[in-house]
């Protein structure tokens, strides 16, 4: 099955309009690409631009077509287009493997390509079959995907505060209002707890993927806890942004999957969820242990066990940690936590 793709950036003219913007073109949009970014938009795929154009000229006309709002972190000047994605990766936060590129330049894609070969690139002609393919559709479109784009737009108005903010960042943070709520993973949340799997890879501390069948097997499971999150503050909803899962064992609990989504990494609640599981361990009794499988992206989930109170008490092909603590740890007194 090929890999989805969370971003596709666009080249401008000629491949989303037909013609050059600064040679008079750019009347009309190429046959096929407004259904093409609604389509991608309302599966959850982010959109961005790398054009060679001249900034005020070309937001005027994206605005024009009324198209200015899918578009996030657009690249927009005269240098290379490969230093554009990786502008825009950086500020998404997400890896460069997921993304794809379109121009009509086949020296553009060849650049892109020697620079990112991990990214995937196609033709302008390609425009109005991108919906098509299957890497551009996901297994599952929740409520959640159609709202990815407003909940990175809604980021871009916190980040424009915090940068402004003159004070200790708990103070910030303490200022966005944030509620926090874990609860058990029901029936409609299970496709976004497949895409959560799939999509999450920096904070994923096992790596593990399930399918539809697998979740709602382990949520109905005595034998697991099978949890979900989601984050909301002033701003907006972040939707639902992590997931859990322990098989209680007769000896001990064991954290079989432990994931966030990288859009909160910076907002304080990376060890809500990892608190919750251990209170829960130590009120039924239990000792709280936890898997680790070290991949590429994820050794910050090893950290956070550690600053956490793991410690590791076997090592294999992962490493398996114990909750050494003697106490419940605190949930962070920036936020409201809700738990159902």
């Amino acid at each position: 099955m090929a890999k989805t793709l969370k971003c596709l950036v666009w080249d401008l003219d000629d491949t989303l309009w037909d013609g050059i913007l600064l040679e008079g073109g750019a009347r009309t949009l190429r046959p096929g690409a407004r259904e093409t970014i609604v389509a991608l938009d309302r599966r959850g795929i982010l959109l961005s631009i790398a054009s060679r154009n001249v900034v005020d000229e070309t937001l005027v006309r994206l605005k024009a077509f009324a198209l200015e709002e899918y578009f996030l972190y657009p690249q927009i000047g005269f240098g290379a287009k490969s230093e554009a994605l990786t502008e825009i990766a950086k500020a998404l936060n997400i890896a460069l493997d997921t993304f794809a590129f379109i121009d009509d330049q086949p020296f553009e894609r060849d650049e892109v390509l020697a620079a990112h070969p991990e990214v995937r690139v196609y033709a302008a002609e390609d425009v109005a079959r991108l919906p098509t393919l299957p890497e551009f559709t996901p297994r599952f479109v929740n409520p959640d995907s159609a709202l990815r784009r407003a909940m990175y737009q809604a980021d871009f108005r916190r980040k424009a505060e915090e940068d402004t903010f003159s004070g200790p960042q708990e103070s910030f943070l303490r200022g966005l209002n944030m509620r926090f709520s874990i609860g058990r993973v029901e029936d409609g949340d299970l496709e976004r707890a497949v895409d959560l799997t799939e999509r999450t890879n920096q904070l994923n501390a096992t790596g593990l993927t399930f399918d539809h069948d697998e979740l709602d097997a382990l949520r109905r499971s005595p034998r697991h806890l099978l949890h979900i999150s989601s984050l909301q503050d002033k701003y907006g909803d972040y939707g639902r942004i992590g997931l859990s899962l322990v098989e209680k064992r007769e000896e001990y609990w064991v954290i079989k999957l432990l994931l966030m989504s990288c859009r909160v990494m910076n907002r304080g609640v990376g060890s809500v969820q990892l608190n919750h599981l251990i209170r829960e361990a130590l009120a039924a009794g239990k000792k709280l242990r936890a898997d680790f499988v070290e991949t590429p992206r994820n050794r910050m989930m090893y950290v956070t066990y550690k600053f956490a109170g793991f410690e590791e008490v076997a090592a294999g092909e992962g490493t398996t940690l114990e909750y050494k603590g003697a106490a419940p740890p605190s949930f962070p007194d920036y936020l409201e936590v809700v738990v159902s």
